[in-house]
């Protein structure tokens, strides 16, 4: 399992580059006014610099052409004041995440780190198994998928590598939320379920629900009624339908579930399948799942925790030890 918001490999991907944005905190003055909607007169602008990130430069047209396809969708739901504020924070998202991006490829190649034209292949492949347009003898699509591992390389290296989970973490994990891990409420109901048959009114199928409702008040047996009246397929079962879980049921049996106690019956209740009348027969109190049952799930959501943490390290570390000028 890998950490979250932590690009983790080629298939993780957005506009061509890697996810896992983090907040981005520079002691720069950042504007972003300007690039939210130019003005006519500023529609045709040259080309120029908007971030510098140590040696390499972000311009004007690599920013527009990442939100691009962001900016269409955003321009379709919004508009006036909303449409501003969410083209202002889109571009501010973007531009952070061409820094981070930059920083992380130039640390990759200090490093040395490279990938083999095998390798792009091979993520080429996969990218295409799951359906992705690409092609790793397109000099764009390569350069892309390049990067991508190189990136998941870089960060293998610095992040994941410093991740390590002990049994005495997933423990206090677990006893500090237990809740995570209950099992809800169980229920084993027995229903007759009426439904419309051919030329049947509404209010006849309500009649045959009430008589059958009746005939129960009067002390008949639920399972011979089952047998003999319900329509539903666990009639042959007396109306059994054993153990459902809160939540698997239809919200209007839910509701009247909860209000019912073992043994008692429920009114005819309405819904798109007919006239339900339910019997509650058991009633089990929500359970918590053992810890050897749920240790691998903590173990995978503390690793993501703490890579999470640690990756956010990271970054503020890249970004403080770099110069990054901002020219908004």
């Amino acid at each position: 399992m890998e950490p979250s918001q932590i690009p983790s490999d080629p298939l993780a991907r957005s506009g061509g580059r890697p996810r896992g944005v983090l907040p981005f905190c520079i002691a720069v003055a950042v504007t972003v006014a300007c690039l939210a909607t130019p003005a006519p007169e500023a529609a045709h602008v040259a080309d120029r610099i908007v971030a510098v990130v140590n040696t390499e430069v972000i311009m004007l047209s690599e920013l527009q052409a990442e939100i691009e396809a962001d900016a269409k969708r955003l321009k379709e739901r919004y508009r006036g004041e909303e449409l501003q504020r969410s083209l202002k924070q889109l571009e501010y998202i973007t531009l952070t995440r061409m820094i981070e991006h930059r920083l992380q490829m130039q640390l990759a190649k200090t490093k040395g780190v490279d990938v083999s034209d095998e390798e792009i292949k091979s993520a080429a492949q996969e990218l295409q198994r799951q359906g992705e347009n690409v092609d790793a003898s397109d000099p764009k699509h390569k350069h892309s998928i390049k990067e991508q591992l190189m990136l998941m390389r870089v960060v293998d290296r610095e992040v994941r590598s410093a991740v390590m989970v002990s049994e005495t973490e997933v423990r206090r994990y677990f006893d500090q939320h237990q809740s995570i891990f209950a099992l809800p409420e169980e229920y084993r109901i027995s229903q007759i379920l009426i439904r419309p048959r051919s030329g049947e009114s509404p209010a006849e199928v309500r009649s045959r629900a009430a008589a059958v409702s009746a005939a129960l008040k009067q002390g008949a047996d639920f399972s011979d009624l089952a047998l003999r009246r319900s329509d539903g397929p666990e009639a042959i079962r007396g109306g059994d339908l054993g153990f459902v879980r809160q939540g698997e049921l239809l919200p209007p049996l839910e509701r009247v579930l909860s209000a019912l106690a073992p043994g008692q019956i429920s009114e005819p209740l309405e819904t798109s399948q007919g006239l339900h009348i339910i019997r509650l027969d058991e009633k089990r109190p929500p359970q918590f799942r053992p810890f050897v049952e749920v240790k691998n799930e903590i173990q995978n959501l503390v690793y993501k925790q703490k890579g999470e943490d640690i990756y956010q390290r990271w970054m503020a570390e890249l970004k403080n030890k770099a110069y990054i000028e901002v020219k908004f």
